[in-house]
């Protein structure tokens, strides 16, 4: 096999390219499943919550992945499964909604030995926390679970999301304004 010179440097990263137009390849498939599927989960973790199987999410888009894995080449592997998963996920709380909305219709009401006063102020606490917390920005809200709930740091977080150290600590750091300003209690 000849080899293609450019200054002196062979180009085995063109000919890489050239080899994997796609990724049916099961070894090139695999180690795109390592290199992405736990930032992915991660990614829908923090994005959605546990409630939703982001384990299953990853599972499902790694397998549309494969089903069509003649159509996507390996530089577009990445951004094929988060797409994937989102929508997927999307298509899930679209889906508990439903479910949700049909089960408040027809369950009565269940009981608790915790006092009235307690419950009341646990579900208003809860409350001003959702609400908070859903009037961050999806940037701010990913950036701050994933630093305060798993203990990500910066950086990690930067490489995660693909935007530089400070862009993460200016949307930690607006999330925690936000949420100062909203609860006190925090």
């Amino acid at each position: 096999m000849q080899k293609t010179f450019i200054l002196g440097a062979p180009t085995t990263k063109l000919m890489a390219k050239q080899l994997h137009k796609n990724i049916c390849e099961e070894r090139l498939f695999s180690s795109i499943f390592n290199k992405h599927s736990k930032n992915l989960h991660d990614f829908l973790y923090y994005k959605f919550g546990e409630l939703l199987n982001p384990k299953d999410k990853v599972q499902e888009a790694f397998v549309k992945l494969w089903q069509n894995c003649a159509k996507v080449s390996p530089d577009k592997a990445k951004s094929f499964v988060f797409t994937t998963a989102n929508n997927l996920m999307l298509n899930e709380v679209a889906h508990q909604k439903v479910v949700l909305k049909h089960q408040q219709t027809s369950n009565p009401k269940f009981s608790t030995n915790e006092s009235p006063e307690f419950l009341m102020q646990e579900s208003e606490y809860n409350d001003k926390l959702q609400r908070a917390l859903a009037n961050l920005t999806e940037a701010q809200r990913v950036a701050f679970m994933m630093n305060r709930v798993e203990g990500k740091r910066f950086k990690e977080i930067a490489e995660l999301l693909d935007i530089s150290t400070k862009a993460v600590e200016k949307r930690i750091y607006g999330a925690l304004e936000k949420l100062r300003k909203e609860i006190k209690e925090l």
